[in-house]
């Protein structure tokens, strides 16, 4: 009985490290990683304070760094915490095997006592001889060879509680000197936040005395975006156009083919093109080839590449304020990426050209994926043409320079209905 629950016991532990150690090793990866971000936030931020005059950019770094940081900061007390569970764990298990050691001496010690009491060769032949047959005599040989197979089983399990009681006190050990560590590095990432705390309201307070400069530029940005989204609006509508007429041509052509009389030629033409007088657009679902575009769009939600291979996001989609402390507030239609100009801009997901158009000074091209669309605004050139299949990855052009060797990229995500999504729920 003692054996089992020893097994048992055992069992519950290496159980229980081998899922804290897991625990860890994912935490651990996750702080690396966030850790790599944060570099990368580092250099990026290098780059803009080239320039003297703060930007947005530099501010939305800054505050993505912050927000890296306190990310870090998380994760430093999660590891604390799975280092306080473990260190509690192994007090429990070294209670416990202290109890079951007292408890094994203690049936080992009356063991001894009782033979040492029997110890004389002559009450070993007493105890045999006195027995009423043979049989009896076998069977109380047998019973001083198990008596001695225990008391040497009492013995081994008292040795192998004693090293567990052991490897309990190091492994607590070695968790006390894991948790000082991690409560050094705790106090590092704070120190740190604090830091790049005062950098960001520093960076937001001399761009908050630039608020009318940022105030003119914000509304160039938003007759761009206005222009922009008025040809993304066309260019779907006349996509949707073409796909109607070309179920009407495809009908037609069917009708004929099959000598099917009028009626029932009208009956398929009305059927084939209803989707085109449909609120929802839903005339790309009635071909099967752009229904399966959009369906493996949307498999691949949170696994598309981003448009350009380094930049920073300078504006978010949806309504947000520009600034801390300010009321000035701006709805984005898509993301803002600042990026250097030249740069390569490459299609999100395989999809066919929709539309290529210029607005204003830049040039921007529209990519169809089934009933989804992505815009790709700020180009100066693009090197693909409207109708052209694309593979992802495939470059539509290159950046436009914006100011000091910086371009700017519109990206956006639409669908059939002419709503707006949000990039980050789609991109990896």
């Amino acid at each position: 009985m003692v054996k089992r629950l020893s097994c048992i016991l055992v069992l519950v532990i290496i159980g229980f490290t081998l899922n804290a150690q897991q625990n860890r090793s994912d935490l651990e990866r996750e702080r690396a990683d966030i850790q790599r971000q944060i570099e990368d936030v580092r250099r990026s931020l290098d780059e803009t304070k080239k320039n003297r005059k703060e930007t947005l950019g530099q501010l939305r770094l800054l505050q993505r760094k912050l927000a890296l940081r306190e990310k870090a900061i998380r994760n430093i007390n999660q590891q604390i915490n799975v280092i306080d569970a473990q260190v509690n764990q192994s007090w429990r298990d070294i209670l416990k095997l202290r109890r079951e050691l007292d408890t094994l001496k203690l049936q080992y010690e009356k063991s001894v006592v009782y033979a040492y009491k029997n110890r004389s060769n002559y009450d070993f032949l007493n105890f045999i001889f006195s027995a009423t047959s043979f049989n009896d005599a076998l069977k109380r040989v047998e019973y001083m060879k198990s008596y001695r197979a225990y008391r040497e089983l009492q013995a081994d399990n008292i040795r192998r509680t004693q090293d567990q009681l052991n490897q309990r006190m190091s492994g607590l050990k070695v968790h006390r000197e894991e948790k000082n560590l991690v409560l050094k590095a705790q106090n590092t990432e704070r120190a740190q936040l604090v830091g790049e705390k005062k950098e960001k309201d520093e960076v937001n307070s001399k761009l908050r005395s630039r608020e009318k400069e940022l105030m003119k530029d914000l509304t160039a940005k938003q007759k761009q975006d206005a222009k922009l989204k008025s040809a993304i609006t066309a260019a779907i509508r006349r996509a949707a156009k073409e796909e109607s007429d070309r179920l009407k041509n495809t009908a037609k052509t069917e009708s004929a083919k099959t000598n099917t009389n009028t009626e029932t030629a009208k009956t398929t033409e009305n059927s084939n093109t209803k989707p085109s007088t449909s609120k929802t657009l839903s005339v790309f679902d009635a071909n099967p080839t752009e229904r399966l575009a959009s369906d493996n769009f949307e498999k691949n939600r949170r696994k598309l590449p981003w448009p350009v291979e380094a930049g920073n996001v300078t504006m978010e989609f949806g309504r947000h304020k520009v600034m801390d402390g300010s009321d000035i507030e701006y709805d984005n239609s898509g993301l803002t990426i600042e990026t250097k100009a030249g740069a390569s801009v490459k299609v999100i997901y395989d999809g066919e050209v929709s539309s290529v158009f210029t607005v204003g000074d830049v040039t921007a091209v529209i990519v169809r994926h089934g009933k989804y669309f992505t815009s790709y605004s700020g180009l100066s050139s693009a090197s693909v043409r409207k109708g052209q299949g694309v593979k992802m990855g495939e470059v539509l052009g290159r950046m436009a320079e914006k100011n000091d060797g910086v371009g700017e990229l519109e990206f956006m995500i639409m669908n059939d209905k002419m709503s707006y999504l949000s990039p980050r729920s789609w991109l990896r």
